[in-house]
């Protein structure tokens, strides 16, 4: 499988972007992971690549950011979960199992806990995962880091959103070119 993403072979994946969760992160980091994964989602949608969402016990940590809400379509489809691997929520896998794709991009938080796990499950059952680390976070920079590192080599891609999302166009004659590069700016 190459290494580059392809759009009809990728889901989107956005783990626990949740207020009370992103009001415990860096104002920054938080900021840019939301910004970004609205606007991977608005392409996702474009493009007809499908996303799943996820959310991390949202009776105790509240739902998705309202902002993130508002780009997602009625094709998305949500999982809620208590484990921290979102390979475990139920329903999940026969649903990534259903889209025939074997790429995942994976936004949201926290790195270094549901992001870990589930990539490292993933990876595990052949899919191959792709972390944005500028659409992503945990409280501490420093656990970002070493999970970034530690998912890295363990043979995961550490991309970032613009890469995404030039991946997914291949070319500047694409038709969505001109939607997609205003998500840029």
């Amino acid at each position: 499988m190459s290494q580059l993403l392809d759009s009809n072979n990728s889901v989107l994946l956005l783990v626990d972007i949740q207020t009370r969760l992103i009001n415990a992160m860096p104002k920054e980091a938080a900021e840019n992971m939301l910004e970004y994964s609205s606007r991977l989602a608005k392409a996702a949608n474009l493009l007809n690549i499908p996303v799943f969402l996820t959310e991390q016990y949202p009776k105790g940590l509240g739902a998705t950011a309202d902002s993130l809400n508002n780009e997602l379509n009625s094709e998305t489809q949500r999982f809620e979960k208590t484990h921290f691997s979102c390979c475990a929520a139920n329903g999940f896998m026969d649903a990534l199992k259903q889209s025939g794709r074997k790429q995942i991009i994976i936004t949201g938080q926290e790195v270094h806990v549901c992001i870990l796990q589930s990539t490292l499950d993933l990876m595990q059952q052949g899919y191959q995962v792709h972390i944005l680390e500028d659409a992503s976070c945990s409280r501490k920079a420093e656990n970002k880091f070493y999970a970034l590192q530690r998912m890295q080599q363990a043979g995961a891609t550490i991309s970032n959103f613009e890469s995404v999302l030039f991946e997914w166009l291949k070319d500047a004659k694409h038709a969505h070119f001109s939607e997609i590069s205003q998500l840029l700016r």
